[in-house]
């Protein structure tokens, strides 16, 4: 299949359109938790900024999506758009039924360049899912809530997924279309695009300390489990979005580079960390 192609455009926007879940956040089975889950979710620090960034996406890729003139990219945006603005009120119904506080969120406010902002946005979710898909297995190989709490939010990530891997295929079905066809040069888009998501997440981070409160997936998965360390944590992400995007048809694009650095610091880290936990060995080495 040709990149940049109509087949292309039809096979991940079908794609996408196609494997769409129907449900309601407040139809889901809920469960009670005992005192310690209680507590347990409620001191989980990034409910606030997850729901203020998910509803904030929602209005912002509606947005985008009634620009767009191509009926099907249309359809698939738009879709997006229906499927954030339901995280953004699954959050928010999972935050009135366990009585979690937060302050209070403002409106969002929709930026002046919404294609830019729409792009912007797709290449911090790919960060931001590689992050989260090793979080939440973590979090669940360590029992932290009950099952029945995991297999809610199991979809979602799954659906963060579908997001990224219909990122990757519309903006490079876009580059393509408006002239960019050389592999370097889409490339290099994507590190500067990629450096601006980063530096967002700092951002957040940072404002996010002031607020005693932390991002999405700035908050460590330390708060799960104790003793992790950074190679389980990046060995952990890598499995599991090579797990979650295994679904997907093989002439898709996915995803690349965060899992490729993941991959080029992981034999560092776990050198490193296990200097850490036998400090002897780096004698023994030289």
């Amino acid at each position: 299949m040709k990149l940049g192609s109509e087949n292309h455009k039809e096979l991940f926007c079908r794609s996408f359109i196609d494997s769409h879940l129907k449900f309601e956040p407040e139809q889901l089975p809920w469960p009670t938790l005992d005192s310690v889950g209680q507590e347990r979710i409620r001191g989980i620090p990034f409910w606030k900024e997850a729901l203020r960034t998910e509803q904030g996406a929602g209005a912002m890729v509606n947005a985008f999506a009634a620009t767009v003139s191509d009926p099907l990219l249309q359809e698939a945006i738009a879709l997006q758009a229906m499927e954030e603005d339901r995280h953004g009120r699954l959050i928010g119904f999972l935050i009135n039924h366990y009585d979690i506080e937060i302050s209070p969120i403002s409106e969002p406010v929709l930026p002046n360049n919404i294609k830019t902002a729409f792009i912007d946005f797709g290449f911090g979710e790919c960060l931001d899912s590689f992050l989260a898909f090793g979080i939440f297995e973590i979090a669940r190989q360590a029992n932290y809530f009950p099952q029945a709490l995991f297999d809610i939010f199991n979809p979602i990530l799954d659906e963060e997924a579908r997001h990224i891997m219909f990122f990757v295929n519309w903006v490079t079905y876009q580059q393509i279309n408006e002239g960019l066809k050389a592999n370097w040069l889409r490339g290099g888009q994507a590190l500067w695009h990629y450096a601006r998501a980063f530096q967002d997440k700092l951002n957040v981070f940072g404002s996010s300390m002031e607020d005693q409160q932390e991002g999405f997936t700035a908050t460590g998965a330390s708060n799960f489990v104790d003793n992790l360390t950074p190679d389980v944590f990046l060995s952990t992400c890598l499995q599991e979005n090579t797990r979650r995007m295994s679904v997907f048809d093989k002439e898709l694009l996915q995803p690349r580079l965060i899992p490729k650095l993941a991959k080029i610091a992981l034999p560092i880290l776990r050198l490193t960390s296990r200097k850490h936990n036998n400090p002897t060995a780096q004698f023994s080495e030289q």
